[in-house]
């Protein structure tokens, strides 16, 4: 992309590089490591690293998570010196969060190379504190001569597949690192709340893979802090904290997050769990989330907060993250003719359709965390997402997503390209009315890409209401396949600040592209 932000990628990473890099990637979080007499005699220490969440132009949320007690600053600068720092007084860390912190930026320069460092000190003896970690992000362009790149796919540590020490962890996370993202967006199931991972699992091919484990990947999630152990596990990747260190990140949740394929209301008849109710087991997911991971919606007042939000990328995208979970209806057959709640939630989808309309910039994606066109089943006869098979004229969760598109066509908003994970392999749909069932819409894209670090499955059926055509798909042919046998998948999106063509790429972890689109802006169908 011809017009990237003018810093050199060399002089951005130095700030990672040699004792830096140590202390935002240590190899395993002392946590875990030091005896606890001998913890609690230290000063408080960072070793999960840091996270930036929800870069705008003027602001972001720093996150870190202490050992113990501490006070939280930030310090951010435009230099790797920090000469003529600005110091931002976080939180009071304790155990009521986990130790884990969250500090909001505000009136940063737009378009710049914004460096900082997080320090932990001693409550009770400020003077006493701990080695800083350090990280970087760029904050959202002003003007649209800078373009934007950014990566997306989602779905890790899944079907018995954690962290392999023989295969150097989450490898992809150094892949997508390298290709220096303003951001990246994680389409959900960021853990496996639902999935055990076993010390070793023998694979077909005779060879054995090896996970990390900790106590509470050992059982399903229930209690508070068992889903808490579920985002430290991650965070034991030392790749997946010096992606954190330098790329900032917009994530949504899923159904992993809490447990397979789960609605509000359901009570459960697995065995595994001696909780039945998932609502409750939710709140309890929902707490633990907003503990670790920066999400600026999670940070208003208790009655207000909510995963959906749209963050703006300056002039040239608007990113619509989505909530297909929280407020949709039970999972059933799906071919209801009248369905007001549908997968959104009635106030979603105006809130939805209110800030599209609203949007003044050059792309607005529209960031799912399940596809459109794609059947997902739930058992024999339900059905997950918002396809159930049937191809002709839109019934169940369908008639949501036909009301949107209706909208998106009569308002003529232009720039709308669909992003998800989910399905965990990759592939691009074009949808069009001319081969739909329904036909009052504008054509539009959806591209699908993952997992980061789970078993990959071969493709889903495709439903014809909306008339998709996959135009291109690379799965396995086979369920759970592990990332030793199959490449793990992410997408790339780079938008031109001249031309403002925002191209695609579906990448396979390894190097390769495997399928390019470049749309054209200022069109309300491609």
């Amino acid at each position: 992309m011809s017009n990237r932000p003018h810093v050199p990628v060399p002089r951005r990473r130095t700030v990672l590089r040699g004792s830096l890099l140590a202390s935002a990637a240590a190899a395993v979080p002392a946590a875990f490591t030091a005896a606890p007499a001998f913890a609690l005699s230290g000063r408080p220490d960072a070793a999960w690293g840091v996270q930036v969440g929800d870069v705008t132009a003027t602001s972001a949320l720093v996150w870190v998570r202490s050992d113990r007690p501490a006070l939280m600053t930030v310090e951010t600068s435009a230099s790797e010196s920090f000469r003529r720092a600005r110091a931002w007084r976080g939180p009071l860390i304790g155990a009521r969060s986990d130790f884990t912190g969250t500090t909001a930026l505000h009136g940063l320069p737009p378009g710049e190379q914004i460096h900082y460092r997080v320090t932990l000190a001693d409550p009770h003896d400020p003077r006493r504190t701990g080695r800083p970690v350090y990280g970087t992000f760029r904050t959202a362009p002003a003007g649209r001569r800078d373009g934007v790149r950014f990566l997306w796919s989602g779905d890790i540590a899944g079907q018995g597949w954690g962290i392999n020490p023989d295969i150097g962890g989450y490898r992809v996370y150094d892949e997508m690192r390298r290709l220096d993202p303003d951001f990246f967006l994680c389409s959900g199931d960021n853990i496996y709340a639902d999935g055990v991972l076993e010390p070793s699992v023998t694979l077909q091919d005779g060879r054995t893979w090896r996970n990390v484990t900790t106590p509470e990947k050992s059982k399903v999630a229930e209690t508070l802090d068992e889903y808490r152990g579920n985002f430290r596990y991650n965070l034991l990747d030392d790749n997946l904290r010096a992606f954190n260190a330098q790329v900032p990140s917009i994530i949504q949740w899923d159904d992993h997050e809490v447990r397979n394929n789960w609605y509000p209301g359901q009570i459960l008849d697995d065995v595994r769990y001696t909780e039945k109710n998932v609502d409750l087991l939710a709140a309890r997911s929902m707490r633990a989330f907003r503990e670790y991971v920066p999400v600026s919606t999670l940070w208003a007042p208790s009655s207000e907060r909510r995963m959906h939000r749209v963050v703006r990328h300056g002039p040239l995208l608007d990113v619509f993250v989505l909530d297909m979970r929280s407020y949709r209806d039970a999972n059933s057959p799906n071919r209801q003719p009248d369905d007001t709640t549908g997968i959104l939630g009635s106030g979603q989808l105006q809130w939805l359709k209110r800030e599209l309309s609203r949007s003044r910039a050059v792309w607005k994606v529209i960031a799912a965390d399940m596809p459109l066109g794609l059947v997902v089943p739930d058992g024999a006869t339900d059905y997950e997402a918002v396809a159930q098979g049937d191809p002709g004229a839109p019934l169940g969760r369908e008639l949501q997503i036909a009301e949107l598109l209706r909208y998106v066509k009569h308002r003529r908003i232009t720039g709308t390209v669909w992003l998800t994970a989910d399905v965990h392999y990759t592939s691009a749909q074009h949808y069009s009315p001319e081969r739909a069932a329904f036909k009052d819409f504008a054509p539009f894209w959806e591209f699908v890409s993952g997992p980061l670090a789970a078993g990959g499955f071969p493709a889903n059926a495709l439903d014809g209401t909306f008339g998709p055509d996959r135009v291109f798909v690379r799965a396995p042919d086979r369920a759970n396949v592990s990332p030793m046998e199959s490449p793990q998948f992410f997408g790339q999106v780079d938008i031109d600040g001249g031309s403002g063509e925002l191209t695609v790429r579906l990448r396979a972890q390894g190097g390769s592209v495997l399928f390019s689109k470049v749309l054209q802006p200022g069109r309300t169908g491609q």
